[in-house]
């Protein structure tokens, strides 16, 4: 189908961009385009004004900063899986992106759009979840920072108010010596997940130092299984703890039924892919 008619705005700097936010009536702001443009065209979505943000280089980038990686909301999936430095200090985050649909789409698909879009079934919102994120928020009034745990309301629902843009993803650097994991079950190459985990992980001896676990399209929001890493946490990483952790997760889910399995099977694969995740982050533990 073809979008209603629109004016299209291509800033050149953030203050332009915010500006143009304020000012103009029926405003979208438009990043790598993967979400909002397919709405578009099935007129789900009929801005009046679309604000292209591709054009502002402050909002692309990654580097590391006071123990924290920063990196531009507008950096694509392809600059996020060739980054040395995330590479070796979070390649958790690499993981995720590698799975993320096919080449076209990552080289032009960005980790801000993938996030503010609030798609439970994207991939970056649990990765977020598991390493601790944060969005800085910038609109005319000033800027905020919100942390990831919390950010995600509802379907396509998040903290952004309308008049804000995402600038910028804070990652605290983990620990040397974590392991971390994406395991994600999906139909084929490019789909999204029918269930997948995201664990990051600190061994200290046999016993799980610290933990988290957050898990994609398998609620109207992605979900943190605080309940499986309380239970965790303290003790020795066996199978039997693996799988009573997968249990824990495995009640928090609230999936819907589609064409990627029904309501049961979804839900077992969650607790299926929280093990997988559990074993391999353990394994790259060192």
């Amino acid at each position: 189908m073809i979008p209603s008619p629109f004016a299209y705005h291509a800033p050149r700097s953030v203050g332009d961009a915010l500006s143009l936010l304020a000012k103009l009536d029926d405003a979208k702001v438009l990043a790598g385009g993967h979400s909002l443009l397919p709405m578009m065209k099935m007129r789900f979505a009929r801005p009046a004004n679309l604000i292209d943000l591709g054009r502002i280089p402050e909002l692309k980038g990654i580097r590391e900063e006071g123990g924290t990686i920063r990196i531009g909301a507008m950096t694509t999936e392809n600059e996020l899986i060739w980054s040395k430095l995330l590479q070796e200090k979070c390649p958790l985050l690499v993981e995720g992106a590698r799975q993320i649909s096919d080449p076209q789409v990552r080289y032009k698909g960005t980790i801000g759009g993938d996030i503010a879009h609030g798609d439970p079934g994207n991939d970056h919102p649990a990765l977020m979840l598991a390493l601790g994120a944060s969005f800085v928020l910038r609109s005319k009034s000033g800027e905020r920072t919100v942390p990831a745990d919390g950010f995600f309301v509802g379907t396509y629902d998040t903290q952004m108010k309308p008049d804000e843009i995402m600038t910028e993803i804070r990652i605290p650097v983990p620990a040397a010596g974590s392991g971390s994991c994406y395991a994600k079950l999906k139909r084929k190459v490019g789909d999204f997940a029918t269930a997948a985990a995201a664990v990051t992980l600190r061994m200290k001896g046999d016993a799980v130092d610290a933990v988290a676990i957050a898990l994609t399209n398998v609620a109207p929001t992605p979900l943190r299984a605080k309940a499986a890493e309380d239970a965790l946490r303290g003790k020795a990483l066996t199978d039997a703890a693996m799988a009573a952790a997968a249990e824990l997760a495995m009640k928090i889910c609230d999936p819907a039924a589609d064409q990627r399995g029904d309501v049961e099977y979804k839900r077992a694969m969650a607790g299926e892919m929280t093990q997988r995740a559990l074993r391999t982050a353990r394994s790259r533990c060192r």
